[in-house]
């Protein structure tokens, strides 16, 4: 596309937020009405009436990966799945709307220094992204009712949530994966009542010292012992003090059994995955993109254990997360090293080591077990009680299964990235936690 096109194109994906202030007015079935018409257009009749400079090459013979298409697509989704609660479609669209056009005029215009986890966005690019998302965010949340104080509150941190999901280097198109994600933070924010974190502010300054004393200790452990590489260690401590400060020392621990769980299964049979062309890169170091596939989740839960009058679903949630990493991570490692032969989840057939989706026995054994470790450490800790057990373990089997069946299907296809499928199947097993620790309130 020509430069006057991909402006053309921004002003046209920023003028569509505006018909987000419609849904104030809207019930659910007239917006979804209305996205799906928008779909049918896009894709029907604005290539013939002079739209077809707006598509970029290739985009209108593969409508999954076009961003014209996506656009409404995403839209009917928020307001399918939220609309609930249309404030929070609301907001998720204006992101999408004003995030990204500003991300890419910034970025483009200024350049700058990647970001370390994906060289292809700017640092410049994404501040842009947070800030107009911000802004926007504020304006309907206010529009919707919320007072200015409160909307603040709500805004940012999904703003920078978004910025987030929006620089990662998965393959999904992020007229789909920012939205929806974003929504889905935004919601679990008004369900925790994050305005209550003024309130906790006191104990979490009290926990700031020595979460940050102990994680730069462990980071400087961890980066000579080879677990992480720089970014990894960066990535690693911010992880580490917004989880103890956040959600405490007990759910910290958790993380860093987590980690070395990971850590020590990875060096197991290194040789092997070696030979095999399957071993992890840089010798096991993790990346800041590790970190944030794998512990983004987890963060954001202990900030809803941090504000929620009822923190206890979030607590279990925050330890399903956890026990999902383990179990995929465990089993993998596992599995590639001991299991022999694997099957390839969605057809039962035997495939090469190695391969995306690919299970074995001995790896979803390895993965129980650490599921467990990670369940009994909550448990011992007394984040809950022993009964929970059983949901921890279903809920790391779930978002386990799930990430074999994204590495079989999107995953294999390209339309997803390893780092993407890992922080899907957290948030997966996260969301089984939540529901569980809800029908057992029922």
């Amino acid at each position: 596309m020509t430069r006057r096109s991909e402006a053309a194109r921004r002003l046209v994906h920023l003028g569509a937020g505006g018909l987000a202030f419609t849904l104030k007015h809207l019930s659910v079935a007239e917006a979804a009405l209305i996205a799906f018409a928008a779909l049918l257009f896009n894709h029907l009749v604005l290539p013939r009436i002079g739209g077809a400079s707006l598509f970029r090459s290739g985009e209108r013979a593969t409508p999954l990966q076009s961003g014209i298409h996506l656009y409404p697509v995403a839209v009917l989704l928020l307001v399918l799945l939220f609309g609930w609660r249309l404030e929070v479609a609301a907001v998720a669209w204006v992101i999408m709307a004003a995030g990204d056009p500003a991300a890419a005029a910034v970025g483009q215009r200024l350049g700058g220094r990647p970001i370390p986890w994906n060289r292809g966005k700017t640092l410049s690019g994404s501040l842009a992204f947070a800030a107009a998302a911000a802004a926007a965010s504020w304006v309907m949340l206010v529009y919707m009712g919320r007072p200015a104080g409160e909307a603040a509150v709500l805004a940012i941190p999904t703003a920078l949530f978004a910025a987030g999901i929006e620089s990662l280097p998965w393959r999904l198109n992020d007229n789909l994966t920012v939205p929806i994600l974003s929504a889905l933070f935004l919601s679990g924010l008004i369900a925790g009542d994050a305005t209550g974190l003024m309130d906790a502010v006191p104990r979490l300054r009290e926990d700031l010292l020595p979460a940050v004393m102990v994680n730069v200790v462990l980071a400087v452990l961890f980066r000579n012992a080879g677990a992480v590489d720089r970014s990894g260690m960066a990535a690693g401590l911010v992880v580490g003090v917004l989880t103890w400060v956040l959600g405490g020392w007990r759910c910290y621990l958790i993380l860093v059994a987590f980690f070395v769980l990971g850590s020590a299964t990875t060096r197991l049979g290194r040789r092997r995955k070696e030979r095999l062309g399957v071993a992890q890169e840089k010798r096991g170091a993790r990346s800041a993109r590790h970190a944030l596939a794998n512990c983004g989740v987890g963060v954001y839960l202990a900030l809803l254990c941090a504000t929620a009058a009822t923190p206890g679903p979030f607590v279990l949630a925050f330890a399903c997360a956890y026990a999902t990493a383990a179990f995929d991570t465990v089993s993998s490692e596992i599995g590639q090293a001991y299991g022999g032969r694997p099957v390839l989840i969605t057809t039962l057939r035997p495939v090469p080591i190695g391969t995306d989706g690919a299970v074995t026995w001995i790896g979803t054994l390895a993965g129980v077990a650490a599921a467990a470790l990670v369940g009994g450490l909550a448990v011992a800790l007394g984040l809950f009680g022993p009964g929970a057990i059983p949901a921890v373990l279903l809920a790391g089997f779930l978002g386990s299964s799930a990430d074999s069946i994204l590495g079989a299907t999107l995953e294999r296809k390209g339309l997803m990235d390893n780092e993407a499928v890992n922080f899907s199947n957290t948030l997966i097993g996260a969301l089984a936690g939540i529901l569980f620790a809800l029908l057992g309130e029922a």
